[in-house]
């Protein structure tokens, strides 16, 4: 039996090992031994206080065979913040193909007599994020030239392709009425070709005279949201503080606060509560510009019958060209829609749980191992979220032989391209170094969580992928995986043979 002594002496010895646990910081980094100044050079970058007491997964591979020539924790399950998008667009890529569209149509439960439709008109959504008020405007007009004038019945909106859950489990409070956090439904509409579905853009100009209201606009126009205004312009020598903010639960948007009389504008792309209302605002306003009257109700989330006839049918890009402002600039309502949309395509259900299923498979199937992951939304948002940089490397390698593999790599962010969308998130990232026009990666970010995956060509024509993911830190880490990125694009491979 142990003695008092011995058991204390057992706890402090179990403490010790504690408390030396953050020193041993490189005992998990591992370097194919033909690259030993790659791994030292990278452990010295890893070495930055700015990453005491933070978590860092790096990964990377030769994009020719796969092989790993370094890592450090790079089984270490990590929050992947947009990283996780690379995972949500290969399944998508692979499930929908780089050619497929979503459609928008208009059905009409009936008889047609003359110019009057003497029952309900149904606009259907099926999860297209592009749908912008021009595209309600042609629709109208299709109607017209159908030849209906007068809807005796009422107007409905149906999203039910979609189930009704709007917001992905983790979506914190705060970012709920912002556009980054925007609530996902098959009928919604988009202020702009950067098709941040379910927004508005709200901006504020200042008048000609201080002390007037500033002016605000609303883009689109809209009766759906409720603008209620009180900034103010102020005298050019006052500093500019606009606050552009939804109430939560509602439509109202409050701007407030000072612009001053020669200040630029102040937008905000705000999130709107139950997007389906505000694709229905914007098409019953098309409506009635075309003169075509409804006599009915307007009626939110309404159902199309099986017997209704359908009208007119709007299809939108494909899914190669949405690509574009999904991975360049990052669009989470894309991510999360193409998670509902996979899951309605395999198994007939638009939800985020049998979106995932389908993520999970796809990876499991490619040779990538879901099981070691937890994987809770499409976009990245959810601080839940878990994957190792060794997974993320590894999807990164499988999908190099597939037929998609084109669009996928071209929808990257490229370094250094101050083209908006060449290159995206890291237009503004290593610019005039090695690395610039030659990594081609996602990024990814949220409080206390960065990450860079990619590839990048090293100096002797060496294509490699790379999976950089750094956790907990305070301040900002972004330098430390650019410099990664930039020590691979510089490093000779083959120097040591």
């Amino acid at each position: 039996m142990f003695s008092f002594k011995s058991k204390q002496m057992a706890v402090l010895f179990f403490v010790a090992i504690l408390m030396l646990a953050p020193y041993q910081s490189y005992e998990d980094t591992e370097v194919n031994a033909e690259n030993d100044a790659l791994g030292e050079e990278i452990n010295e970058i890893l070495a930055d206080e700015k990453l005491d007491g933070a978590l860092a997964g790096v990964s990377i591979r030769s994009a020719e065979t796969g092989e790993v020539i370094y890592e450090h924790d790079a089984d270490l399950r990590l929050k992947p913040a947009s990283n996780m998008k690379l995972l949500t667009g290969a399944a998508a890529l692979e499930t929908l193909g780089p050619a497929y569209t979503f459609t928008t149509e208009v059905l009409a439960e009936g008889d047609i007599k003359g110019n009057k439709l003497h029952g309900d008109l149904y606009l259907k959504g099926k999860g297209d994020p592009t749908l912008m008020e021009k595209d309600f405007v042609t629709m109208a007009q299709s109607l017209k030239e159908a030849g209906i004038r007068e809807v005796k019945g009422n107007l409905v909106a149906d999203d039910t392709w979609y189930d009704d859950i709007r917001l992905s489990e983790d979506i914190s409070w705060n970012d709920e009425t912002n556009y980054t956090g925007a609530q996902i439904s098959a009928l919604t509409a988009s202020p702009n070709e950067d098709y941040d579905a379910g927004t508005v853009i709200v901006a504020a100009y200042p008048s000609d005279t201080a002390g007037e209201p500033a002016e605000i606009e609303v883009t689109p126009e809209n009766d759906y949201v409720e603008i209620v205004n009180e900034a103010k312009t102020v005298d050019s020598d006052q500093s500019k503080d606009i606050s552009i903010e939804r109430k939560h639960g509602t439509n109202q948007i409050v701007v407030e606060g000072a612009i001053p009389v020669d200040a630029s504008r102040s937008r905000s792309w705000v999130a709107v509560s139950e997007p389906t209302g505000l694709a229905l605002d914007l098409f019953s306003q098309s409506l009635k510009a075309e003169g075509i009257k409804v006599k009915g109700k307007e009626i939110v989330n309404g159902k199309t019958p099986k017997s209704a006839e359908l009208i007119v049918s709007k299809e939108s890009i494909p899914l190669e060209e949405l690509f574009t402002p999904f991975m360049k600039i990052s669009n989470n309502g894309h991510a999360e829609v193409l998670i509902k949309e996979m899951g309605k395509v395999v198994h007939d259900e638009g939800s985020w749980d049998k979106g995932m299923e389908v993520v999970e498979d796809f990876l499991n199937d490619s040779g990538v191992n879901a099981d070691t992951m937890r994987l809770r939304d499409g976009s990245g948002m959810s601080h839940v979220n878990m994957v190792p940089a060794n997974e993320i490397s590894n999807l990164l390698y499988q999908v190099k032989e597939k037929e998609w593999f084109p669009t996928y790599l071209k929808s990257l962010p490229v370094a250094g391209n101050s083209e908006r969308f060449i290159g995206g998130t890291l237009r503004y990232r290593m610019g005039d170094t090695a690395a610039e026009d030659n990594v081609r990666a996602k990024t990814g970010s949220l409080t206390g969580v960065t990450s860079l995956s990619g590839y990048v060509t090293s100096a002797d024509g060496e294509e490699l992928i790379f999976s950089v993911l750094l956790n907990n830190y305070l301040g900002s880490v972004q330098e430390i995986e650019d410099e990664i990125a930039v020590t691979l694009a510089e490093y000779e491979l083959n120097k040591e043979e």
